[in-house]
């Protein structure tokens, strides 16, 4: 069974599906520590609708998101502007 699955062929998939299984970890482990809204004990559950607005606040403008938000959305710019200028002779 394991020469069945373990083909070099299926390397990719096997990262492929690590990958992802990782991100939906990080994000799971993210909201439950630190989102705002998500409340895991019984005493903070009871409290009910907050008002904590800067805590949201602090919650959505992450670092990446300050450090993306001035930037062009281009993963390579180089590259970008060497196909997409006009003036290039």
């Amino acid at each position: 069974m394991a020469n069945r699955w373990l083909r070099p062929e299926v390397y990719p998939l096997f990262a492929a599906v690590g990958v992802a299984v990782g991100i939906c970890g990080f994000q799971l482990v993210r909201n439950i520590c630190i989102n705002p809204e998500v409340r895991v004990s019984k005493q903070n559950r009871a409290a009910g609708v907050l008002e904590n607005h800067a805590e949201g606040e602090k919650y959505a403008e992450n670092f990446l998101r300050k450090f993306s938000r001035n930037r062009a959305p281009e993963i390579m710019p180089s590259i970008n502007s060497f196909f997409a200028d006009p003036n290039r002779s």
